[in-house]
């Protein structure tokens, strides 16, 4: 793997006019729409399962290992999706996947309309989800570049990212509603529908162009894996990057989920209390992500994302430290904010950067230190949680402060621009 594959010469054949936003690209316009849909209908799987298996079973240590059975393939699977996706290509891996959970959602909602449905279905659901999801996370960001000009792709990071946050805002509510007047199969339906709608805008898209690997030969599987690593290690920059998303992965993912449900449980006793922080995540995540679509050239992007994480871990110490109610949800809406922010500058930054030939297996080296890690965080949080609130939070915070910190130390980091 040569230096110009990784510092980012490559550029999509044949892109798009630049025009004044994303939006007035056909072929994205047709996809985000659709995505949209498909990301709103998956909140009402997202609340549906859940509710499911506690009818089925009374347990939350089966709704647990439910979770469980769909992270770990999703984990397990993500540098793979990432191979096929650069094999294939980033259209084809997604119409497949999206083709492959609406029929099983499609089935699962007959069986539960029937009365016949059994808990090992939903184990087979999940565990086939969590593989759709390997293939899925790497293949949307690195779909994005072939639809849009490069001088468009952080507003089109801004509109993706900001529908996946916003759809987790105002999905839950009218699924809830569903489930409670219609039941779960009604829920279930309308999220199998829902993939109908990126689907169709997938196939409208047309194939981009085949790149040819630099040996004139496809390498095996295990082959393109490696070059997908080696094009991460091979650049110091990104490489620093990977490890910060991986720590603030580990320090976040836990203490917002399960730290924060504690918290309304132990603290507040009240479930609008969990529900109130969650939104004040989610929408601070929501405004960031719309200012960094906003700002046209950026500067300094390296030493953003260290500031953010320093700041991610101040705000983490003093939600343990200081755990009022106005207190924590101002810190998690500022925490957001940052969050969103970052998330749509590197998210360009990266795409940018990296060939494209090679885009999908860095995005899903991405991908597992932003996703694949979540089970990790979960575990541990548990953990210290029943040990110490306070400390699950300080913790946590504190070790984004010393990640910052060496980061800092770091040329190649700081100068990421």
């Amino acid at each position: 793997m040569n230096a110009a594959s990784v510092t980012g010469t490559g550029e999509t054949p044949n892109p798009p006019p630049a025009k004044c936003h994303p939006l007035r690209t056909r072929h994205f316009r047709n996809v985000w729409l659709g995505a949209t849909i498909s990301l709103l209908g998956d909140q009402f799987y997202l609340v549906a399962l859940p509710w499911l298996v506690l009818q089925l079973t009374g347990s939350s240590l089966v709704l647990g290992t439910i979770l469980m059975v769909a992270a770990i393939p999703r984990a397990a699977l993500m540098l793979v999706g990432g191979a096929v996706t650069d094999r294939l290509s980033a259209r084809y891996v997604l119409i497949c996947t999206a083709t492959v959970r609406t029929i099983l959602v499609g089935a699962v909602t007959a069986l539960v309309w029937l009365h016949a449905i059994r808990l090992w279905h939903l184990y087979l659901l999940t565990f086939a989800f969590g593989i759709a999801d390997a293939f899925t996370l790497p293949a949307g960001p690195a779909l994005v570049p072939t639809l849009v000009d490069a001088s468009q792709l952080q507003s089109a990071n801004a509109l993706m990212q900001g529908s996946a946050v916003m759809t987790q805002m105002i999905g839950p509510a009218p699924a809830g509603l569903i489930i409670k007047f219609w039941g779960i199969a009604s829920a279930l339906f309308l999220d199998a529908l829902s993939f109908l709608a990126v689907i169709a805008a997938l196939f409208k898209v047309p194939e981009p162009p085949k790149i040819a690997h630099p040996s004139g030969t496809r390498p095996s599987m295990l082959h393109s894996i490696a070059e997908g690593l080696h094009a991460v290690k091979s650049d110091s920059a990104l490489l620093f990057l990977m490890v910060i998303f991986a720590t603030l992965n580990i320090c976040i993912a836990g203490p917002v989920a399960i730290g924060l449900a504690a918290l309304g449980k132990f603290r507040f006793a009240s479930a609008a209390a969990f529900g109130t922080f969650l939104s004040c995540f989610s929408g601070g995540m929501l405004a960031g992500m719309a200012l960094g679509g906003m700002v046209k050239k950026p500067r300094k992007r390296g030493l953003q994302f260290i500031a953010m994480s320093a700041l991610c871990g101040i705000e983490l110490i003093g939600i343990g430290i200081y755990p009022r109610f106005g207190a924590i949800a101002s810190l998690l809406a500022v925490m957001g904010l940052g969050a969103g922010f970052v998330n749509v500058q590197f998210s360009t930054w990266i795409q940018l950067r990296v060939e494209r030939a090679i885009l999908g297996r860095v995005m899903s080296v991405l991908m597992f230190s932003a996703v694949g890690l979540t089970p990790i965080s979960y575990a541990v949080a548990g953990v210290v949680a029943h040990w110490s609130l306070p400390w699950l939070f300080a913790g946590a915070g504190a070790i984004l402060l010393v990640t910052s910190g060496a980061a800092t130390g770091a040329k190649a980091a700081r100068e990421i621009d």
